[in-house]
């Protein structure tokens, strides 16, 4: 059965609440964690957007748990300054740290001022940083002029084991390319038969063996219709498709692009109900399809009362046994 992990959504809590709802699933049960990694929420009713990688340092030393990060070197991360962020996190937390690079979005990465390459530049550029990543994890001065340009960059402290770089894959496509460098795989909840295609993909491209994860958008509430009005408030952009949710730049062209998302359009993209048994089924059914952690995104800003009910009623019936 899959580990159940959290994940601490840093567009929709300030970074204090978000260290606490990370200790809270701790007691409750979850064995895992990961979060985002965002310059700007999706909408300002979310509101939030904390740096990742100074609220990481917290909640690895607050916790016990290993966490992981969804970010995208190449723009608004240098991959030199990338790769000694995460290397650092690993020589104070041995084997509790994992990252997932992805191509970015231009929500995030506009900021710089820098032209917003396509899809396929992207990709050629991530794997430029996936290279010069994991030459500066062994410890080499690394050059490089590419679509992006290091000089003489070296990292004088490094963990005794780097950090597994993850790819990030929504697509069969990107996830089959995925498979010929990343050292395992992170998608997210779509229907299953797309969700086993991306998993196929990955394996076939060069995955086989490796580990596969699952980020789970999910809204759960005591009564049916708070779980959609609260998906339907916090993220009906999820129901974006196409190139669009890599493309808008501001909250406010997200906002404008979902403003005829109706409430019930919302369950493409998140898990909505206030049945745990349902919950638990569903949480199921991608376990068997061979993801090896999941981790739990109830997209409510109260976080208290959906982790100690998962953590009663739907962790123990999917947890594996002693």
């Amino acid at each position: 059965m899959a580990r159940l992990g959290f994940h601490a959504s840093h567009e929709q809590l300030a970074p204090s609440a978000l260290l606490e709802a990370v200790r809270q699933a701790e007691e409750a049960g979850f064995t895992t964690a990961m979060c985002s990694d965002h310059f700007a929420p999706w909408s300002h009713a979310q509101g939030h957007s904390g740096y990742a990688w100074s609220w990481l340092g917290a909640a690895l030393a607050g916790t016990g748990l290993p966490f992981g990060v969804v970010s995208a070197p190449g723009q608004r991360y240098h991959p030199a300054v990338a790769a000694q962020k995460a290397a650092t996190l690993c020589e104070m937390f041995p084997g509790r740290f994992w990252m997932a690079l992805g191509s970015g979005q231009a929500l995030n990465e506009h900021i710089t001022g820098d032209r917003w390459p396509a899809k396929p530049e992207r990709k050629a550029r991530l794997r430029e940083c996936v290279d010069v990543m994991r030459a500066l994890f062994a410890g080499e001065c690394v050059s490089h002029r590419g679509l992006v340009t290091v000089d003489r960059a070296q990292l004088y402290t490094l963990p005794e084991t780097p950090p597994p770089l993850i790819g990030a894959a929504v697509s069969a496509e990107t996830a089959r390319w995925a498979g010929s460098w990343a050292d395992g795989l992170i998608t997210v909840n779509q229907d299953v038969a797309q969700l086993r295609r991306v998993v196929e993909a990955f394996r076939e491209g060069g995955g086989a063996g490796k580990p596969v994860y699952l980020q789970v958008h999910l809204s759960w509430a005591e009564d049916e219709q708070a779980a959609l009005r609260i998906a339907h408030e916090q993220w009906r952009t999820g129901v974006l498709g196409g190139d669009v949710p890599w493309n808008l730049s501001t909250p406010e062209e997200y906002e404008q692009a979902s403003a005829t998302v109706r409430p019930d359009d919302v369950r493409r993209a998140v898990l909505v109900s206030a049945d745990l048994e349902r919950h638990a089924g569903w949480l199921a059914e991608y376990a068997d399809l061979g993801f090896d952690t999941l981790f739990l995104h109830h997209v409510g800003q109260e976080q208290r009362g959906f982790i100690d009910a998962f953590g009663q009623k739907v962790l123990p019936q999917l947890r594996e046994p002693a």
